[in-house]
């Protein structure tokens, strides 16, 4: 029987992203509205986790686990005060950071600063559409019609600027860190 090694790369990967998570946590710990409502980690964790795990499944499952732990103690603790498993709604976000990942796999099979910007950009515009499909379809704030779907767009242009923000930022310390550990322990440089 082969014994498996131990992969400090996937170790490395896994505790980037929990931590990022962590901090998303306690970050969110105010309720209402801030000017940095939506200024998240979230867009980072999709691309991270897609960029630099070798295996698909791996790129897709342990981000989106990730966030699913994150929303249930966010639920539990800031939110509704109950564990749920999962909020109305959460399809569409789901949906939107299984896309961003996917997006991510493809957008970053080079690492560059170049394709990290564009990365953050295509995964904002994948989150502000799908979201706000769910914000339009499922809810009673905009009509269903093209001129309610573009005044739902445009009422999230500042919650997307700060997923923006916050992609950018949380992706830049992510992604740099990770290159830095790559060229000071070169065991997670190997995939």
């Amino acid at each position: 029987m082969e014994q498996k090694r131990f992969n400090p790369r996937t170790i490395a990967i896994l505790l980037f992203i929990l931590a990022v998570a962590i901090l998303r946590v306690i970050l969110n710990t105010k309720t209402g509205f801030s000017l940095f409502t939506n200024f998240t980690p979230i867009g980072a964790m999709a691309l991270f986790g897609s960029a630099y795990f070798n295996k698909s499944w791996k790129a897709y499952l342990f981000p989106l686990l990730t966030l699913w732990i994150s929303d249930m103690v966010l639920s539990r603790f800031v939110y509704y005060h109950q564990w749920q498993l999962f909020y109305n709604g959460a399809y569409w976000i789901y949906g939107a950071f299984a896309l961003m990942s996917f997006a991510g796999k493809y957008a970053l099979k080079n690492i560059s600063v170049r394709n990290i910007l564009l990365s953050a950009l295509l995964v904002t515009f994948i989150h502000w559409i799908i979201t706000d499909l769910g914000v339009w379809s499922a809810g009673s704030l905009y009509p269903k019609t093209i001129s309610g779907w573009w005044a739902c767009l445009a009422a999230a242009i500042p919650f997307e600027r700060n997923f923006l923000g916050g992609t950018l930022l949380y992706a830049a310390i992510m992604f740099g860190s990770f290159e830095w550990m790559k060229i000071k322990f070169p065991s997670l440089a190997i995939a």
